[in-house]
């Protein structure tokens, strides 16, 4: 097999100093029934060959802001503003004819739904050497080598003869074994995985979960995972940021925030987790309420309807009428000091943690 290698990208203007950094992101959806805020004031940042977390209930910005990240929103009803710099290239200012040479090339996505993300008019092979012949200039037999060579990486079996099936031939985990495939076809060196492994059995989950870790391990590749179990996060990611209501509320390692969670939202998605200890017949505990609407979200803290520790912060309104920023570094955007935040998790929280 011949082999070729990705052009070289141009050189870019000098940004942050991560491999990707995203700065006061703010993605706006125009709708018949107002302006949806589904990312409001955004910011992060990732390293080449770690992997960040991202959490937190539907509706809370996850995949939007990855969205935004890829350039897949539709520019006519969508307003964005802020920063996104990919090693060193504006994200948000580039044109649709530079984030075509980047999309699939030096970042990529697996979409949480393989059956809806393959066409089923065309042969998995065809569909993961498309990319790489765009982007190589790979001829349609270099294309279809390649094709086999990644259905192997990923374990496929009998590659050879099945680079010419179709995705319904496939089930739901070789499916997403296909997409995990053609988002690597290019060695992308950023890698967005959204819920990679919603609706599959549990044994299905751990091989697509190793898998990544070692293809991370082989091409070095940065990874955004979206999802909303924990346990996944806690078995994949470096780093965790929570989201609730298009912000981020809560960030650091995922050692630090699963030991020792500080934001109340946070407190709530663990609480409401099976616990190996529990009797069979213990009821999870759910975070009371339901996520706010992004047309009209709440004033100050946006979780501090659904809160059941706002009696505890100084001054009566004070979680109503002023939003809590998220401090650099380790942190969590709530108004409760850090004593208290230590004191109620030791107290209330961890015993029911287990």
């Amino acid at each position: 097999m011949t082999t070729l290698t990705k052009p070289e990208d141009a050189p870019a203007p000098a940004g942050s100093d991560a491999f990707l950094s995203v700065r006061d992101l703010h993605v706006r959806f125009s709708t018949e029934d107002g302006v949806v805020k589904a990312v409001d004031g955004l910011s992060f940042d990732l390293e080449r060959g770690t992997t960040l977390g991202i959490v937190g209930e539907s509706g809370s910005g996850k995949s939007v802001t990855n969205l935004t990240i890829l350039g897949l929103h539709n520019p006519l009803t969508t307003t964005i503003e802020g920063e996104i710099v990919l090693d060193g290239k504006e994200l948000i200012t580039a044109t649709e004819a530079e984030l075509e040479r980047l999309r699939g090339n030096k970042m990529a996505m697996i979409f949480q739904d393989a059956l809806t993300a393959l066409s089923p008019y065309h042969s998995v092979g065809r569909q993961i050497g498309e990319p790489f012949r765009k982007h190589t200039g790979a001829s349609k037999r270099e294309a279809r080598e390649r094709a086999i060579e990644m259905l192997e990486k990923v374990g496929i079996p009998h590659a050879q003869r099945r680079v010419d099936d179709y995705p319904h031939q496939f089930s739901g985990g070789m499916r997403q074994r296909v997409m995990i495939a053609m988002s690597l076809v290019c060695n992308p060196d950023l890698l967005i995985a959204d819920e990679p492994t919603t609706a599959l059995d549990v044994t299905v989950q751990a091989q697509i979960l190793d898998l990544l870790k070692d293809l991370q391990q082989e091409f070095g590749s940065a990874i955004i995972m979206i999802t909303h179990d924990l346990g996944v996060v806690a078995n994949m990611a470096d780093d965790l940021l929570v989201m609730y209501a298009g912000r981020a509320v809560e960030r650091g390692t995922v050692r630090e925030v699963l030991k020792s969670p500080q934001h109340p939202y946070t407190w709530g998605l663990l609480g409401s987790m099976p616990r190996l200890t529990a009797d069979v017949d213990e009821p999870l505990t759910p975070i009371p309420g339901a996520p706010p609407s992004l047309l009209n979200p709440p004033s100050g803290c946006p979780f501090h309807p659904r809160c059941g520790f706002r009696g505890e912060v100084e001054g009566s309104d004070r979680c109503v009428d002023i939003r809590p920023e998220l401090p650099e570094g380790r942190g969590a955007a709530c108004h409760l000091t850090l004593d208290q935040k230590s004191r109620i998790f030791t107290e209330t929280i961890r015993p029911r943690l287990g």
